[in-house]
């Protein structure tokens, strides 16, 4: 179960975290992988964790907020059979705030970056006759999140992308669903933590562990293995569908 044999899978943002966990596992299931990052350095860890496994990997350098570069990665990956938007930034700020600058920052790799890679993507899964899109949205496309405004209205966006994905290609085959993580246990969150709450490391990673029912932050992995399951063939009959995977956040903090 669970195959991923002869497929063409990219995965943006995959040089750690999240998109590392879903690259190392769609290369075990037998899926050539394409990683997209912002430099190819930033891609190569992960490449090589796939390689060493006995997996394959190719890595592509683009800033996925830009179009250019993006259509030019597509252009030498060729054929696309799944493509999972994982790529982007988070910022701290209620709407008063938060700059323009910084409203634009996130907007341009969270919400514009999807949109180029669904822009370059979708013809040729269209063409073939059908494919795979799986968004990483969030727990704040659902719930209001204290300080989070740009980060929220980035991810919303992307949890009405899915839909209307989902909706317009029905008929050529490309399924379309998203999963919204709570807080996962990442580098990107002790960088996270450490730039915006010096001093306070332990006490702050031990108040957002807690916030979730269930008691800690969820893991890479556990993101990979929805994913892996969204983007199979097991998972044929569903689209339009976003999942919270979130340890009781949504459903059981209020």
């Amino acid at each position: 179960m669970f195959s991923l044999l002869g497929k063409q899978a990219v995965i943006t943002g995959a040089g750690s975290g999240i998109g590392q966990a879903i690259a190392a596992l769609f290369a075990r299931q037998g899926a050539t992988v394409h990683i997209i990052e912002l430099t190819a350095e930033a891609g190569q860890e992960t490449a090589e964790l796939i390689r060493q496994a006995g997996g394959t990997a190719h890595v592509y350098a683009a800033d996925v907020s830009q179009s250019e570069p993006v259509q030019a990665a597509f252009q030498a990956i060729g054929r696309v059979d799944i493509l999972v938007n994982n790529a982007g930034i988070a910022h701290v700020g209620n709407v008063e705030n938060t700059a323009e600058a910084d409203f634009d920052r996130v907007y341009g790799v969270n919400v514009k970056g999807a949109y180029h890679c669904l822009r370059a993507a979708v013809p040729g899964m269209r063409a073939q006759g059908g494919g795979v899109v799986l968004n990483l949205a969030s727990i704040a496309a659902h719930v209001g999140l204290t300080d989070r405004f740009a980060y929220s209205v980035s991810k919303g966006a992307i949890f009405a992308m899915t839909l209307s994905v989902a909706r317009d290609y029905l008929a050529a085959g490309i399924r379309c669903n998203s999963i919204s993580p709570a807080r996962v246990h990442t580098p990107f969150v002790d960088g996270f933590v450490a730039k915006n709450y010096p001093g306070q490391e332990e006490e702050i990673f031990d108040k957002l562990s807690k916030s979730q029912p269930i008691g800690r932050m969820g893991r890479p992995e556990e993101v990979a293995a929805l994913a892996l399951y969204l983007c199979s063939d097991e998972a044929a009959f569903i689209t339009g569908c976003d999942y919270p995977l979130d340890g009781g956040f949504i459903k059981l903090n209020t």
